[in-house]
This record gives structure tokens, sequence and C-alpha cells, in this order.
């Protein structure tokens, strides 16, 4: 009988092919992130305001106030009031406190609309911008704002996508090269191969710390990649995502000088605790500059997502080198001995992968109904259906692994293992674009981006022009607010108020509102709308003893 051929003299790729194919995956993991790119998404919403979007109210008001579902702060110069006119409506620096920002108006404003643009950074670091408007006595042309209140160029928003990536691949390209010298390594193979992976990821990780340094100035300023001052990285150095991030790269500075005696083999146990410290420390990082830091629980969050990341690393990570160099260098009898512990360190890390993922998701989502509401749900589900495809992948892999030494061949297990690592390849884009995606929990809050069903007219007689709105213009209750003015666009006062509303195609004979003065010239009532159709509204109002004129119009209910 031949005895079997050690798996050493089998088919050895060349240092420079493995380096070239490694190479080329980063390309490909790099192109998955770029198909999907757009434009980044903020993660508060501005969920009210006072006056609330598109309202008409009476009189001007003496401040406006906008509250966001997290905590915010000020992008210097981008926050305004336009009047009417186009002029500043806004005096002085507006106050922030909290989830909480206003802003003085000039007293005795004019009659017409109000445009409120915005740019706040919210807590996770990610900036919010939006515009809305509001009127005063009745709804003019808005205003236009010829200022700099807009999203950051869409390349860099692809830019921070890309160095978030960068920093994900070369954390596993650095945990993965460091775990297996340090805990299976065949002492007669060379370092060479796994080192300069170690070295490539801990590059990754550092120049993708940079670029997204430098890029969050034009996304929390707007502008482009190159529209960076020293007052805005000053800033964006100043922020929680500018501590974490230089910290990060503080952590990788100071683990520089050990990952040399260790990647050479020469490491002692002192070393390896105290970069084990180092690293794990610096994985909180990521969890500090991103969603997890404005979670409804902060603490909790910030740990789940180290472990998820942590695990992450030390699965996948583990597998490149796994099927890049011990997979074609090792003898057959240390593979036997390796591959079993090893299986049994990726199953906890999925465990805990999974675990962690979990109660992320949860915290996240909100809601089972944010699941297929939101664009954060659906990439989370693409996320869950890609994990549990690699999931499916890794238990063939453990499958191989327990027949080793009836099968005595790698090739399988070598397929099954980089199938498994070019899922988890496009696990990662989507992940990338997941951290800039607006959470499920406040996604379904922005009232600036939510569609408006009020129903809004301006109806006219020989005696007045009465501006009419029916709240939310739909099946069931229904608030409207009815507001009267002269000729010459001042308020009418108004001696009495009628109104009924009728749907004729379904039977419904008039129903009568009951109106109640607000002010002179400004009249609410609550009326319930049975059903869809369009429905017949008509108001009469008196202006004197003896002067009365009946208005009206159909409101589209649906």
């Amino acid at each position: 009988m031949t005895a079997p051929t050690p798996l050493s003299r089998r088919t050895r790729a060349h240092p420079l092919v493995r380096l070239a194919a490694g190479a080329g995956l980063l390309v490909v993991l790099v192109a998955l992130l770029l198909a999907p790119a757009g434009p980044a998404s903020a993660h508060a919403v501005l969920v009210s305001s006072s006056p609330a979007a598109s309202a008409v109210v009476p009189s001007a008001p003496a401040e406006v106030v906008l509250t966001f579902s997290e905590s915010v702060r000020q992008v210097p110069g981008k926050i305004r009031v336009l009047a009417p006119d186009g002029s500043r409506a806004d005096r002085g620096e507006p106050a922030f406190d909290g989830s909480v920002v206003t802003l003085r108006l000039a007293p005795d404003g004019a009659r017409g609309t109000y445009l409120v643009s915005y740019r706040v950074v919210s807590a996770d670091s990610h900036p919010v911008s939006g515009a809305f408007t509001y009127s005063v006595g009745a709804p003019s042309t808005p205003p236009v704002d010829s200022g700099t209140v807009s999203r950051a160029d869409p390349v860099v928003g692809l830019t921070i996508k890309v160095a978030k990536y960068l920093t994900y691949a070369g954390l596993l390209l650095l945990v993965g090269p460091v775990l297996m010298i340090g805990a299976f390594w065949p002492r007669r193979l060379s370092r060479t191969g796994p080192a300069r992976v170690a070295w490539a990821g801990f590059g990754l990780v550092a120049v993708g710390t940079l670029v997204g340094l430098w890029a969050q100035v034009p996304y929390t300023a707007g502008g482009g990649l190159l529209d960076v001052d020293g007052a805005g990285l000053r800033d964006a150095l100043g922020s929680d995502f500018g501590l974490a991030h230089l910290v990060r790269l503080g952590l990788l500075a100071a683990s520089a000088f050990l990952l040399r005696p260790l990647l050479a083999g020469r490491g002692g146990r002192a070393d390896r605790v105290i970069l084990a410290t180092l690293g794990g420390a610096a994985l909180f990082t990521w969890p500090l500059a991103g969603h997890p830091a404005a979670s409804p629980a902060p603490p909790l969050s910030i740990f789940v997502d180290a472990v998820h990341l942590g695990s992450m690393a030390v699965w996948l990570g583990g597998l490149v080198v796994l099927a890049g160099f011990l997979l074609p260098g090792a003898e057959e009898h240390e593979l036997g001995a390796i591959l079993p512990v090893w299986s049994r360190w990726a199953a906890l890390a999925v465990a805990a992968l999974l675990l962690a993922g979990t109660v992320n998701a949860l915290i996240e989502v909100g809601s089972p109904a944010a699941l297929v509401d939101t664009t954060y749900g659906w990439l989370l589900v693409a996320k869950i259906a890609l994990f549990a495809l690699v999931v499916g992948v890794a238990a063939v892999s453990r499958n191989l692994v327990r027949r080793w030494r009836e099968a005595a061949r790698p090739r399988p297990l070598r397929r099954a293992l980089w199938l498994e690592l070019a899922v988890a390849a496009v696990v990662l884009g989507v992940t990338a674009t997941l951290v800039q995606t607006t959470p499920a929990r406040t996604a379904g809050a922005d009232v600036t981006s939510t569609r408006s069903t009020l129903f809004t007219t301006t109806l006219t007689s020989s005696l007045y022009s009465l501006q009419v709105e029916v709240d939310p213009a739909e099946p069931g209750n229904n608030s409207m607010h009815l507001y009267a003015y002269s000729s010459d666009n001042r308020p009418q006062p108004v001696v009495e108020w009628r109104a009924t509303v009728a749907l004729p195609s379904a039977g419904i004979e008039p129903i009568e509102i009951t109106l109640l003065p607000l002010t002179d010239n400004h009249a609410t009532g609550e009326i319930n709308l049975p059903a869809s159709g369009e429905w017949q509204l008509r108001v009469t109002v008196r202006t004197s003893e003896i002067d009365q004129a009946t208005v009206s119009t159909t409101v589209p209910v649906r």
C-alpha cells in the first residue's frame, strides 16, 4: 500500500501567488462595497418642531424649536430660518440642549412662508440635514436657501464607507495571523507569509482610520473631500468620533512594538498578554464611534458590538490563514492536531457572533415591522441570510474536519473555506453599508421625510379669502383649521362660522362640524370621516350682522 503523500509535498502555491490572490480578494471586497453605494444617511432624525412642518400659524412665533431623536451638536453656520423675502429671520446663535435646538426669531415677523434649514451632528457622529417650511397668516412662495446647508458630496459618503470597510478587513487580517501564529503555528513552517498578511492588516486599519478622520470633516460640515480646514479638523478631532479614532491610532502604535517579535516567534507570555489587552481595548473604539454610543442602552450596545467585532475577526481572520497558509503547507499529522482545536474555537466565535448580533439587532431595530419597513431592516435581513449561508458552509467545513483522517484530501476543505470567506466578504460589505444607515428604531420618526397627507387650499369669495386645512385627510378622526383674510390679506374678523361635510357617492348627507373660534380670524374643529372618497366641504362665514358668504371645495380622503 502506498503511503499517503505528505501535504507539504502536494501542490503548493508560491508566496507571491498567495499574496496576489489576497490582493485580488481585497479588490473584490471593495467592489462589492461600491456596488450598492449611495449617499450616507443620518442617524438622528427630527421628530418634532414648533411650529410644525407645513403648519399655518396666525401670528409670527418668537422662536423655532427643533426636537431630534437623540442629542445633537452644532455645525457652525449651518442652521438658519429664512423669512418670505429671503432674509435671515433668526437672531443670534441657536441654543443646544441635548436633543432640543432653539432658534430665536426677529419680532413682528412678516406674513408668508418661512424656510427652516439645518445641519447638525448626531450623537453617533453622523450629520443630520434637512429643511421644512411653515407659514404665518397664509402660505406664500417659499424662500430659496442659497447657503451651504446641504448633504456632503456623495464621494465623501462613499469614502466613509470604504474607510470603515478597510478597518474591518484590516482587523481580521491582523487578528488572524496573530492568533494562528501564537496558538497553532508549527515550528518548522515559515512565518513570513502570515506575518506579511498581519502587517498588511495593520496598515489597512491605520489607513482606514486616518481616511475616516479626514473624510469626517466634509461629511460633517458638507462639501467635497478637499474641503478640509484647520477649524473643521479640530472640531472632528475634538468630537467623540475623533477621540475614538485617535485612541485607536495610539493603541496601534503601541502594539506595533510587540507585533514584530510575536510574528517572528520570539514573543513571550507577558508580551502576548499585553498585546491581547491592547487589542481588546482597540475593539471598543469601533462601537464608541458609531451606533452603539447613541443607542437606548449604550453600555450594553458598546460591549456586545465589541464582542461581535472581535468574534468576526477571530473567525474570519483565522480562516484566511488556515486556507491560505496552513492547509497548503502543513503536514497531515500537524493538521490532524490543529484542525479539531481550531474547529472548536471557530464554533465558539460563531456562537458569540450570533448572540451579540441578536442583541444588537433587538436594540437597533426596535420592532418586527421595522425589519420590512426600513432600509436598515432590509439590510439587516440580507446580512442575516448571508450569515446563515456562511454558517451552513462552516458546518460543511466542520464535517470535513471530522472526516479528515479518512479522506486525507485537503482540496474539498480548502474550497469550503474559500467559499466561506467569499460569502463573509459580502457580509462585511453589507455591514459597512449598515453602519452608515439610519437605525430602524428612529428611521420612521423623521417628520421631514414622512409623506404628509395634510389637505390645504385657499377659497375666495367677494367678502374674504379662506385658508382651509384638513389633517390628515384620511379615514377616521381629522382636525380642521380655518383662517379668514380680507382682500388686502389682513386677518378678517369673523362673527360666526358654520361648516358641513358630505359624501354623496356613499349616500352620506351633510354632517355639521362643530367649530371653535381660537382668534378673530381662526377657528378649528374635529370631524370623523368614516370612509374614503371625495368629501364635499361647505363653509359659511359671517363677517357682520348682514354680510356672509359660503365657499366650498372637495377634500380627497384616502
